[in-house]
């Protein structure tokens, strides 16, 4: 089969690719555009974006935007300006789908559903004119741009792009086949590492002994230690992460974070999880201290906290409960995190800070009629190291989630090797890279998608217009 532009990898780039190629192409041109799909359906890597309500994009200027590109923004800039976040949503509202835009610049659609984002793009394509061929898997690449797929079906094509993404989410297809096709061209690929994934506290999950693919590697799918389990599913708002690397280079977030089944993620948690993982990868040491009361001084939250230990105490309810013997004091102790902290945390924190609550367990000498001492048990409450532990809880991280459940492949195709203004490659002439196959990853918040959706329709416009 022949195909004037032949695309290898219908996710978010390649989709967007095929778009910018039809509407390149002059009017009345019956020139081809056909994409090459790995799995049954394309996009899938979508569905899983903003917890499955697609944070497609972010509409920060320039200036703003291109802080949160961890790589090359230079690189970047001729495509964000050629198809821009706002032209990003125009393009899914002309198309019938309601967009909003949130807290931090991030836009969703209105549904909040991905997949109303991904049918979106998928139709609009289609009605353009788009061949889309699913589940061709491409085997070998020959000279002159002839594509072999598994089973021997073999395309030619004039004009080719690869759009097949990193190593994320393998299940969706990206295997980082896309490496090697590059690398026949001449391209250098830059190491590539999980970024925008979860990180491990020493402890979390239950150590299987084995050696890990990459040096720090914990699958999500290693079981949990009951302390993991104690602080699964808290998610705290408004604190500071600072991060220690060799113990000595700091670095402080401000934001929201959460703990999952497979570590510390969230916002501020992914947004430092590209330099933990390349510190642990290089036999570094990371650690994390969080401050739960970033806006009160320590000495402030100690009086508080002592304050607030002081009204439980005298709280007439609380000598009156349990039918009038009262509230001993781990119970009271529970009653003040409860005042400090959300619900859902107070389990996990007093699992991971059990020497604020000291237990004294003293035998009477003289013996029960039933036999045996008996025993009372009294509570002793820490305040001081309490709001200490509150301003500073500090964990050692063990590791990190892998390519199974990162968001973002970091590394790839070098862009120096690309040029920025058209995507087309300095080695091979017709051949267009884009997307997450490039070295070129972002923080979250919309801002990996838009790079992904504006290098791949500067590719397809590029190609369609050097047809002429």
């Amino acid at each position: 089969m022949k195909s004037d532009i032949l695309i290898i990898g219908g996710g978010a780039a390649g989709l967007m690719a095929a778009y910018g190629a039809v509407k390149a192409l002059p009017e009345g041109s019956r020139a081809r555009v056909t994409i090459l799909e790995k799995m049954p359906r394309p996009g899938r890597k979508i569905l899983f974006t903003g917890k499955g309500r697609c944070n497609f994009t972010n509409v920060k200027p320039w200036n703003e935007f291109s802080k949160h590109i961890r790589t090359n923004p230079n690189f970047v800039k001729p495509a964000f300006f050629n198809f821009t976040p706002e032209n990003m949503i125009d393009f899914l509202e002309t198309n019938g789908l309601e967009t909003v835009v949130e807290r931090g610049d991030r836009a969703f659609p209105y549904s909040h559903r991905a997949s109303d984002v991904l049918d979106t793009i998928v139709e609009t394509v289609m009605r353009q004119g788009v061949t889309l061929l699913p589940e061709r898997e491409v085997r070998q690449i020959k000279p002159g741009f002839e594509v072999v797929c598994a089973g021997g079906e073999t395309f030619e094509a004039t004009k080719l792009i690869i759009a097949t993404g990193g190593l994320s989410y393998p299940m969706t297809g990206s295997t980082g086949d896309g490496y090697r096709w590059a690398e026949l061209f001449g391209h250098k690929i830059i190491s590539c590492f999980p970024s925008l994934t979860a990180l491990v506290p020493k402890g979390y999950k239950i150590p299987d002994g084995s050696e890990p693919e990459l040096k720090g590697h914990i699958s999500r799918e290693t079981p949990m230690t009951g302390a993991g389990e104690a602080l699964k599913g808290a998610k705290l708002k408004n604190i500071s992460l600072t991060v220690t690397y060799d113990g000595s280079v700091k670095e402080t977030e401000f934001g929201d974070i959460d703990f999952t089944d497979g570590g510390i993620e969230g916002p501020i948690g992914f947004q430092v999880s590209r330099k933990c993982v390349k510190t642990m990868l290089n036999g570094g040491r990371v650690a994390f201290s969080l401050d739960l009361k970033p806006g009160v001084p320590i000495e402030e939250l100690t009086e508080r906290v002592k304050t607030l230990w002081n009204e439980i105490k005298n709280d007439p309810r609380t000598r009156q409960a349990k039918d009038g013997r009262g509230i001993n004091g781990k119970e009271m102790y529970r009653i003040l995190l409860g005042k400090l902290m959300p619900w859902d945390l107070i389990p996990g924190f007093q699992t991971w800070n059990p020497d604020i609550l000291k237990t004294t367990i003293k035998k009477f000498e003289y013996r029960s009629r039933r036999g045996g001492s008996p025993q009372h048990r009294s509570y002793d409450v820490n305040l001081d190291l309490l709001a200490k532990t509150l301003k500073d809880w500090k964990f050692d991280i063990a590791g990190f989630v892998g390519y199974e459940r990162c968001v973002i492949t970091a590394g790839g195709v070098s862009t120096d090797e690309v040029v920025a203004k058209t995507m087309e490659s300095k080695f091979q002439e017709g051949l267009y890279l884009c997307g997450e196959i490039l070295d070129m990853d972002c923080d979250t918040g919309g801002y990996n998608l838009q790079c992904a959706f504006s290098t791949g329709l500067l590719a397809g416009q590029s190609a369609a217009k050097s047809l002429n």
